[in-house]
């Protein structure tokens, strides 16, 4: 659907209502994504705001640095950073206007403790939980997009603007990473991919 993507954008220059179609094929998948990273209740507000920003910014779409499938999860990664920032932020104020106090680092932790409750939900062990949250944001990135959108190493690198080698290294070096967290065990990515 590259050509058929590209051209639909091309075409919603001029017709703004052909970015529909974009919408109406990728939302479904935007959406699990966002889920996946936020919960599901912020992601039907905020795959709003992505297909919104992607709306405003076709213009701007180069075919010549990936397909359309990446842009938009470039988009959806950006926003979702974003609303964490924010989300950071506005605990933080509430942290700091309260007699209470949150219960361990949550102020800092929010969406990671999301990611890791549902791990944990889902019977992993302790210590994968723990490796995700101690995992830079650009490594999380890269995991996520790979285990919830599935996207290819090439898509990884248009999504956050960087070459798909880099993705490769980084990919390989959480792998290592993970098997050391967990003794040898990878429970969420196979050797090969992409």
């Amino acid at each position: 659907m590259t050509v058929e993507d590209e051209r639909v954008i091309a075409e919603s220059l001029r017709s703004p209502e052909r970015f529909g179609v974009l919408y109406d094929r990728y939302f479904p998948e935007i959406h699990r994504y966002v889920a996946g990273r936020l919960g599901t209740q912020a992601a039907d507000d905020l795959t709003a705001e992505i297909f919104l920003a992607a709306f405003h910014g076709r213009a701007g779409f180069d075919s010549g640095r990936g397909v359309v499938r990446g842009w938009l999860y470039g988009i959806a990664t950006n926003v979702v950073a974003q609303h964490r920032r924010s989300e950071i932020r506005r605990l933080q104020v509430m942290q700091q206007a309260s007699e209470e106090t949150f219960a361990g680092d949550r102020a800092e932790d929010g969406h990671e403790d999301l990611v890791a409750g549902r791990l944990a939900a889902a019977g992993l062990k302790g210590e994968l939980v723990s490796a995700l949250r101690a995992m830079p944001d650009a490594d999380r990135d890269v995991l996520l997009l790979l285990a919830l959108a599935d996207l290819s190493y090439q898509e990884i690198g248009h999504a956050l603007d960087i070459p798909a080698g880099t993705v490769g290294s980084r990919l390989n070096r959480i792998r290592k990473k993970l098997r050391a967290a967990l003794g040898g065990a990878n429970p969420l990515l196979g050797d090969t991919h992409g």
